[in-house]
């Protein structure tokens, strides 16, 4: 039988909330919400809401060394996902390409474990990448854990982009980031990146531009492939009525301070390989300038309040290691 999803989850020490999120993709991912059919009846693009058939799906888990019995977990409770054992953190990119190279989908759902997929979100996926050929890649909408909306796509990162996000000056005009506040839940646009939480990729975009780049550890690795489908002539878009609740850095929280300098040594790396060595120099400088101010203010602060320690040390590593990313 021909496989239409193939679901990639990488894991590493989120036993339960990956739990949580297999429940999800069994129990409620390929229902249609009744609130789905009823937009479905209002919007003329009706594809995207509806499935008359459920697609044959596979789910891989790649756990990336946990020790908290994630493995155990997911062979216990769930035996019909395809579990792939690392016996090394492999890393975000890589262990995603490992469950890539393993599928049989003509999509593939790259899903963090940290997520919680809503009736009909998968379904209202697919049918809208069946309905759109053009399209290389779509993504959910976004929830918080309290039901707010999160950033779910961005307008594609340029050095003046980021700065101007460092300088809160996104809330005043907003550049580095899209007015999701004001999108209806309805309508799907067409974005130019999309966040890795829940990223659904066709196969022959995929086999036409590559896989995930594995230099990179963590971060940016969907920024970099969105580019390629961009720049490959493949549409993105932002696909509303799939909703996915992301509970955020689940597995980045455990490593907090090493991790934010990652985020940066992997936009360096980012713009380094599109851009060369100028335009990496242009984004340190301008990083620099963003965070001379917060650590000096952080340093300060921290006098008078000893928990901001913490932001004072990481602020000052990742001024000292700019020139070494």
């Amino acid at each position: 039988m021909s496989v239409d999803l193939s679901i990639v989850i990488v894991n590493w020490n989120t036993r339960d909330l990956l739990a949580a999120c297999l429940a999800s993709v069994a129990d409620g991912g390929w229902q249609i919400a009744d609130g789905a059919r009823q937009m479905a009846d209002r919007v003329s693009d009706a594809p995207v809401y509806q499935s008359t058939n459920l697609p044959a799906t596979e789910t891989f888990v790649v756990d990336n060394a946990s020790s908290d019995g994630s493995a155990a977990m997911v062979r216990e409770r769930f035996p019909w996902v395809k579990l792939i054992e690392n016996a090394e953190n492999a890393g975000f990119a890589r262990a995603n390409n490992q469950g890539i190279g393993a599928a049989a989908g003509r999509y593939v759902l790259l899903l963090n474990p940290d997520t919680v997929v809503h009736p009909g979100a998968l379904a209202a996926l697919v049918a809208f990448m069946d309905a759109h050929p053009a399209a290389g890649a779509c993504g959910a909408r976004l929830l918080n854990a309290d039901g707010s909306l999160q950033p779910a796509c961005h307008p594609m990162l340029t050095p003046g982009r980021e700065f101007w996000r460092l300088l809160f000056l996104d809330r005043l005009w907003p550049r580095a980031t899209y007015p999701m506040a004001r999108w209806d839940t309805i309508t799907p646009r067409r974005v130019e990146a999309i966040k890795g939480a829940c990223l659904l990729l066709r196969r022959e975009a995929l086999d036409e531009v590559g896989l995930l780049d594995e230099s990179y550890f963590m971060y940016t690795e969907e920024v970099d492939l969105c580019y390629r489908l961009g720049q490959a002539g493949w549409d993105l878009w932002y696909v509303p009525a799939a909703v996915v609740t992301h509970f955020g850095e689940s597995s980045s929280r455990q490593v907090k301070e090493a991790m934010y300098l990652q985020l940066y040594r992997s936009k360096v790396q980012f713009y380094r390989k599109f851009g060369g060595e100028t335009r990496a120099s242009r984004f340190k400088r301008l990083l620099r300038l963003a965070y001379w101010p917060r650590w000096a203010v952080a340093a300060l602060s921290s006098r008078l309040t000893p928990s901001l320690s913490v932001q004072t040390r990481v602020y000052r590593r990742l001024l000292a290691e700019l020139a070494e990313m």
